[in-house]
């Protein structure tokens, strides 16, 4: 029994021997390879052997012993080790971030102070500072402020469809609507000054009506553009899921940079005419020395553009949505600062200046 046992052991061993000879080479070269490498065929010398070489960069194998390498799908990434490929994750600026608590923080801080003025503004609509340059364009001119700041907010969050119309229309009427309203603040005092020349015919052009015709014109140049690019090259939520490699960058697809240069070009050519306008008025009496702060308004509009335009040029990925943010918050700021500080703090800390015969005795002088 023993013997005939151990003779059914060397024949399954012995039968097993040949076959293995009959189905792999004589001779082995090479060892299996890991899954995150490919076989390569060492030249001259027999088909078993080959060489283990890792993927290459950007591309995986997940199995062992594979031929070639592949790419991952358009939603996934390699791994490390290049060997399995692992899903990205959708990033965008979000509130939860601490940049995104910044902005969220600064657009509602900027909001909350630009109402305060505006309570200051009505509360005191009939002071002379207030009357002075006129009031119904100064009270738009800080509702545009208010929206620019509170518009800010489109760019926080996932895009959607309706977000991606506002950032660019809305966004860029408000702040063609803001700098008509500094023109239109200039051209009046303007205007005025040159009305009081002896023989001068710029008295037919007083009145609302020069400075509505210029803030209404411009803002309808704005919107048939707005309307135009709304219908050629609608904005809409876009997917980027190659400029990073581990991440899909959710962002508003807002059409050829052209179409943002032309509208740029709208918003400078504005703002080149009320730079104009304000430095006429540069040297006008004191009385009404909003003209001043202006200018200086403009100069920091001009600083904020200046660094805004190359900015957008060279930003990628998700931080594009931050220089706009930026754009915004700074240019409603500095429109807010330069304009209306120096009122509100006369009519707040310096009440005795509010009069009619401080601003007389100012404009003698």
């Amino acid at each position: 029994m023993g013997r005939n046992f151990a003779a059914t052991i060397v024949f399954h061993a012995l039968k097993g021997w040949f076959q293995t000879r009959r189905t792999r080479p004589l001779s082995v070269c090479s060892d299996s390879c890991q899954a995150g490498y490919q076989k390569i065929k060492r030249d001259g010398e027999k088909f078993c052997c080959f060489d283990c070489v890792p993927c290459p960069e950007g591309m995986v194998s997940n199995q062992k012993d594979a031929d070639d390498c592949f790419h991952c799908p358009e939603d996934q990434y390699p791994s490390k080790n290049k060997d399995q490929c692992i899903p990205k994750v959708i990033t965008f600026l979000s509130y939860q971030e601490p940049l995104g608590i910044t902005l969220a923080s600064t657009a509602a801080s900027f909001s909350l102070i630009t109402i305060l003025v505006l309570g200051i503004f009505i509360k005191h609509n009939d002071t002379p500072i207030i009357k002075a340059n006129n009031r119904e364009f100064s009270y738009i001119l800080l509702i545009s402020l208010l929206l620019g700041f509170l518009l800010s907010f489109l760019y926080l969050g996932q895009p959607t469809r309706m977000a991606c119309y506002l950032q660019q229309n809305a966004v860029g009427m408000i702040l063609t609507l803001a700098i008509s309203c500094v023109l239109a603040k200039t051209l009046t005092v303007l205007v005025a000054f040159m009305a009081t020349k002896p023989g001068s015919s710029m008295k037919k052009c007083l009145g609302k009506r020069l400075t509505t015709s210029v803030v209404l014109s411009s803002c309808l140049i704005r919107a048939v553009m707005s309307v135009v690019w709304l219908g050629i090259y609608p904005p809409f939520p876009y997917l980027d899921m190659q400029s990073m490699t581990g991440e899909i960058v959710a962002k508003c697809n807002k059409g050829p940079i052209v179409v943002l240069c032309f509208h740029l070009s709208h918003m400078g050519f504005l703002f080149i005419i009320t730079c104009t306008v304000a430095f006429l008025a540069r040297n006008l009496p004191d009385a009404f020395t909003e003209s001043r702060f202006i200018n200086l308004s403009l100069c920091m509009l001009f600083s904020v553009w200046l660094w805004f335009v190359p900015t957008l040029m060279s930003t990628q990925w998700k931080f594009v949505v931050v220089v706009e943010n930026l754009f915004i918050l700074a240019s409603s700021a500095a429109l807010l600062g330069c304009i209306f500080s120096p009122k509100c703090y006369i009519i707040v800390l310096r009440p005795k200046l509010n009069s009619r015969d401080q601003l007389r005795r100012r404009k003698k002088e």
